[in-house]
């Protein structure tokens, strides 16, 4: 679907950087996909250390005798916060890029974006609780 108000600068129309197809759509997605785990994990502190958290509940996911649901749910629970730090961390970005003057709106959007992170954490402590209990 065509921008029904064109850009004066075709470089700047958000459309016309969506024109791919395909295999070269995936591509591209997955390009910037990787860069921005990249991006997360250069800069963002929490990101690296629930990576590492991950690194150890993964592989101990494996190793433990419970069921099969069980074991889905032991790894599917620490890749949530991942994603869960990924999304509060692109609030943050957003929040900065806007403006770095200290504002309530922006306040309440990133404590909103950690309780969701905290939630995130205490689902891992409850799953991993009630599962190995």
């Amino acid at each position: 679907m065509k921008n029904p108000i064109p850009s004066s600068n075709p470089h700047l129309d958000a459309h016309a950087l969506k024109g791919r197809e395909g295999i070269a759509r995936i591509a591209h997605a997955a390009k910037y996909s990787l860069d921005g785990l990249l991006a997360a994990y250069r800069g963002e502190a929490a990101f690296r250390q629930l990576l590492l958290l991950n690194l150890v509940l993964i592989p101990v996911a494996c190793l433990v005798a419970v069921t099969r649901a069980e074991r889905v749910l032991l790894i599917i629970v620490p890749l949530i916060s991942l994603i869960v730090e990924l999304f509060n961390s692109a609030i943050e970005a957003a929040i900065d890029r806007v403006s770095l003057a200290i504002h309530p709106l922006s306040k309440q959007a990133k404590d909103m974006g950690s309780a969701a992170q905290m939630l995130a954490l205490l689902l891992i402590a409850l799953t991993w609780g009630l599962i190995l209990a």
